[in-house]
């Protein structure tokens, strides 16, 4: 059980870009676009390899039009989600329905589903605009478009993509961000149930993933097509994403907004793997968690024994003597217009991270030096013998 508190003169912090890492960079707006997709249902699906789960019993739900990533590290079972569902894998129970139609039997040309793979996966040999009208030339005669239909369709695409003065270029002569907007086309061309990227932009640099995803949540505004991500990119998937499936060993542990997830993460693990977390170990008497200094906290819904407390190293402020607790500075660091310090309080094993606005009438501690600090909003978490 857990309890999240809040000073009564606070709000709940904004969706800042000093949320680092993980913290969304653009304000999401709902999608005017009208939906193409399907609603996409998933139901007790299990998957094992040998003696390992890959996925454990999965229940989702993903409404048509929505743009939802799946969240988590590597082994956590995103990735084969995401193949069970396009039809690459086959799940040993539970069902894939599009729709109230049930895809579970259905092979990956039945299902019409658009995949976009990490590294692009375009063929080397065909032009830009050949590549994005091979799904719709694949299809039998009977339901192949003319090929008037067909280059209409791709003129269409390229300049969707703002690529449209590059059909007749190959692969090649293309960068990176190029290439992954010409697999996106290609993907889109067939008109797909749901649209399936796995990690999308992991083969990019840095500068160009950041691009490319506003490009994408753009694109998506613009189609309104059910689209389901895999990323092990906390901040991609909280910037891109309408909702966030965080998985753990085969197991959803939770499915929210990027706020929700963010700001009221449903388990330790939650708020442990997205974004930053500072913890101290301590106790829960009577409703108040204790932790050596003898400053409480308000924790009524945690049941009394050891617990831990969790705070974003944003949400701690330095205190006056004998309002928070005692801390040692064993490092700072002044970056821009942040101040960073990490402490050692007592009887914990990890130290402790805060994080602030540095304006130029704040001192900077010297190391060694005792402060105080108490959290302006944290959640408790009870411990058991195994978390422990």
């Amino acid at each position: 059980m857990s309890v999240i508190r809040l000073p009564r003169d606070a709000a709940a912090p904004a969706r800042r870009a000093d949320h680092r890492p993980g913290a969304p960079v653009l304000v999401q707006q709902a999608s005017t676009a009208k939906a193409r997709g399907m609603d996409l249902h998933i139901r007790q699906l299990s998957k094992r390899y040998r003696d390992v789960a890959a996925l454990d019993a999965v229940d989702l739900d993903i409404a048509s039009g929505e743009l939802v990533a799946l969240l988590g590290p590597s082994g956590s079972g995103k990735t084969t989600l995401l193949r069970v569902i396009a039809g690459l894998l086959h799940a040993d129970r539970g069902q894939v329905l599009f729709g109230d139609r049930d895809a579970t039997g259905l092979s990956l040309r039945e299902r019409n589903v658009g995949f976009v793979f990490q590294h692009y996966a375009l063929f080397r040999h065909m032009t830009v605009a050949e590549n994005i009208a091979f799904g719709l030339r694949s299809r039998p005669r009977a339901r192949r478009p003319d090929k008037a239909t067909i280059a209409r369709r791709v003129d269409e695409l390229l300049g969707l993509i703002q690529l449209a003065e590059l059909g007749q270029r190959y692969p090649e002569q293309l960068s990176g961000g190029q290439r992954q907007r010409v697999a996106l086309a290609r993907a889109l061309a067939i008109d797909p149930t749901v649209l399936l990227l796995d990690e999308p932009f992991g083969a990019l640099d840095a500068k160009v993933r950041v691009d490319l995803r506003r490009w994408l949540r753009r694109l998506h505004e613009q189609t309104g097509q059910t689209t389901l991500f895999v990323t092990h990119d906390q901040e991609e998937a909280l910037e891109l994403a309408d909702r966030v499936v965080v998985l753990r060993e085969g197991r959803i542990e939770q499915v929210g907004t990027p706020d929700e997830i963010y700001s009221a993460p449903a388990s330790e693990y939650v708020f442990d793997f997205i974004g930053r977390a500072s913890v101290v170990d301590g106790r829960v008497e009577a409703g108040r968690f204790l932790a050596d200094g003898g400053f409480a906290l308000d924790a009524d819904d945690v049941a009394d024994g050891p617990a831990r407390l969790y705070a974003r190293p944003h949400d701690l402020a330095v205190a006056p003597p004998g309002e928070g607790w005692p801390a040692r500075v064993v490092a700072a660091q002044r970056l821009a217009d942040r101040l960073t310090l990490e402490l050692d309080l007592p009887e914990q094993a990890r130290p402790v991270e805060v994080d602030f606005a540095a304006t130029p009438d704040v001192e900077t501690p010297a190391v060694g030096r005792m402060i105080a600090i108490r959290p302006l909003r944290y959640r408790v978490y009870a411990q058991d013998a195994a978390d422990r």
